[in-house]
Formats: C-alpha cells, structure tokens, sequence
C-alpha cells in the first residue's frame, strides 16, 4: 500500500517531486506509525464490512479501526465479534484485495487473546488493537494480553491505546496520571504503534462540544491536554511517541456563525474555487485547520469518522517543496558540525541543531507521504484525489 495509490501513476508523476514510499503490514514500526494517516473508524457490526473495507482502501484508507466500544451499543458486543470473525474470514478469501492497515478497538483486555484466537488463520489481517481510557492502571492488562496474544497467534500485533480518560483531564491527577502513562508505554515500547487523543470524552466530562467553526485548539480544557501529553510522550529525544490528531465530527453544516478559515487565494491560483465552495459547504475549512494546528503541535495522522475526512488529512500530510529542501540542507552531512545558513528558499534562517529534529521527522513524513513539486499546493493534491 502507499498513500495516493488510488490516483492514476501519471497523475502521481505530476504532483510529486518524491512519491510516498510503498509499504506493509510488515514494514518496521517507525514506518507504520508515521503512514496511519486518516484512521477512519467503523463500527464492527456492519453487516458488510468487508465489502466496506475493500471501497475504503481503493479510496486512499490506509488504516482503519473496526470499533466493538462506544460506536456500538452495549447489546451487539457479542455480535460485533461474530460479525469481526465472519467478515475477516471473507477478507482472507479476497486473492488479491488490497486492505489497509486494520485494528480492532475493544472494551476489555480478555477480548485480545479471544478475539486473536478465533479469527483463526485471518489474524494475519489484524495489525493490532486499540485500547480505549487508557491509563497505567487499566492500560497495563490491555497490554499484556496482547503480548500473549502475539505468542500465541505468532503473529505481530500492535497496540493503539487511546488516551481520554478523566484522570488524565483533571489538573490534579493530570501529571501522575501522565506518568504512569509513560511507565506503561515505554515497558511495551517495541509494540506501542501511536497514541490516540480522545478529545470526545475530554469535552464530555465537562459538558462541551467544539462548534464546526471552532477547533480542538479553541477548546482551552482541551488544548492544554494536548500540550502536556505532547510535552511528556511526545519528545523528539528517542523517548517519545507519535501521537495522533483528534476526531472531527462534522460532515455538513447547514449555517455557521463565523467567515470560512480558507482564504480564497491559493483556489484562485489553483483554479479551483468550487472546490473551496464544497470543502465550506461540508465543513472542510475547519478540518484543514485543525489538522495544521495538530502538525504545528507535534501531532501526526488524525482520527476520522467520515471518508471525506481522509483526503484533507493526506494532502496536508505531503511535505512541501520548500520543508524538504530546508530539511535535507540541515541534514547534509557537512553540517553535522551546526551553524546557521539562508533557505533556499531565501525567506527564513535554518539553524542546523535546533532543526535538526524537526528536519528528521520531516523527512520521515517525505518519505510516507511524499514530496509535492514546486509548484503543487495543497489544492492541487485535494483536486487531485477526488474520485472522478
């Protein structure tokens, strides 16, 4: 699989000045983890969700979690399961079916081991599980049957542990709640994928919910979340993890109180001012935002309920002409020493180590999202991905 795969290769040749790299569910770790993407979520009793997951995945998916917790009611638990094992049993028989990357949110640490033994021979399609209200308490169980799952399967399996309970919201239990976060991760390292934000249940524990006009980032309860789990799990010093961009909620907006967020000028360049009217019209204008203040606060791949979700979060996942020149200037050999030089660019200072880091992750995502020519925009890579 590869991000933009769906788009014709002549079309790819034109937009990128480096394609994104093609990978697997077994290509290492530090691959994975930056190429999620879009994770778009689906509930796991869809009575056709293979069928779901194979359109998804010739749309550009490349992950996707099929929810047994709160996207179901409490009663179809025991159906969703059946339905997971009926329908990746039909997945396995698909010679040929390009599938995403494919993770199973569960509600208890017994359901890893179970549900891994009854997909049988189809395991092999799982990449992981995603554990939600993840704290060290009721995280550590969760990770340990995964573990034993994975002997058992012989299969590699990976963990997503959602980060949204109220403990880690709360002033006074935040930074040990934080810790003991840590402390669990770091002990499964070698299988901690990403880390999910559930920004959701953060606004349920006070009665809130962001308007489509605003962001997470307007939400201050919420944001200052976000820096601190940034601030401890996030470093770019070899301790961290990639933690991932909340959900969006909306797909349509029949009235808003505010302007729109996308200003006019890169869709007149581009020639594509119907496409800037759509993105309004469904709420796109505070998607795209978002999703650049998720990247400006270390943030990487985001959670997604709706497909149209997916190809805004890509498109502003590609690095620009101009971030890869700036990063692989910082990260010339002969500059292993620091100084200061000009951008090529010619409009701002590239200081070798204090960039260095953010040069590496840069060139990270160039390599799992790809590199945009010269004179391609974000516009252009949105127009682009739109099904015909």
């Amino acid at each position: 699989m590869r991000h933009f795969g769906h788009i014709a290769p002549e079309v790819r040749q034109r937009l990128f000045h480096q394609e994104p790299c093609e990978f697997t569910t077994d290509s290492p770790a530090r691959v994975l983890s930056a190429a999620l993407g879009a994770t778009l979520y689906s509930p796991a009793t869809r009575p056709r969700l293979a069928d779901d997951i194979v359109k998804q995945a010739g749309l550009g998916v490349v992950s996707m979690v099929l929810c047994l917790e709160d996207s179901i009611d409490d009663a179809d638990v025991v159906a969703g399961e059946e339905n997971l094992v009926r329908q990746f049993a039909d997945l396995a028989g698909r010679d040929g079916a390009e599938l995403p990357l494919l993770f199973v949110r569960v509600r208890t640490p017994e359901q890893i081991p179970d549900l891994a033994q009854r997909l049988g021979a189809s395991v092999r399609l799982l990449s992981g599980f995603v554990m939600p209200k993840f704290t060290e308490e009721r995280g550590i169980p969760f990770l340990e049957a995964l573990a034993s799952a994975e002997t058992a399967s012989g299969h590699r399996l990976f963990a997503m542990p959602v980060l949204e309970s109220p403990e880690l919201l709360y002033r006074e239990s935040r930074v040990e709640s934080l810790e003991g976060i840590a402390r669990a991760v770091d002990k499964y390292r070698d299988r901690v994928l990403a880390l999910r934000l559930g920004v959701t249940d953060f606004c349920s524990s006070y009665g809130l919910r962001r308007a489509p006009d605003m962001t997470a980032y307007d939400v201050h309860v919420v944001a200052s979340v976000i820096s601190d789990v940034v601030n401890l799990l996030g470093r770019a010093d070899g301790t961290g993890f990639t933690v991932t961009g909340p959900v969006w909620e909306y797909f349509r907006v029949p009235e808003r109180m505010f302007k729109p967020m996308l200003r006019t000028s890169p869709f007149l360049e581009g020639q594509a001012v119907e496409l800037r009217e759509k993105l309004i019209e469904h709420a796109m204008d505070g998607l795209l935002r978002e999703i650049s203040l998720d990247q400006a606060n270390g943030l990487l791949g985001k959670t997604c309920i709706h497909p149209s979700h997916v190809l805004p979060v890509h498109a502003l996942s590609v690095v620009s002409h101009e971030e890869f020149g700036d990063a692989a200037d910082i990260l010339r050999p002969e500059r292993g020493g620091g100084g200061v030089l000009r951008s090529a660019y010619t409009n701002k200072m590239n200081e070798v180590k204090p960039h260095r880091a953010w040069a590496e992750r840069t060139m990270l995502r160039a390599e799992v999202f790809g590199v945009a020519r010269e004179d391609v925009s974000f516009v252009d890579l949105l127009a682009a991905g739109i099904p015909g």
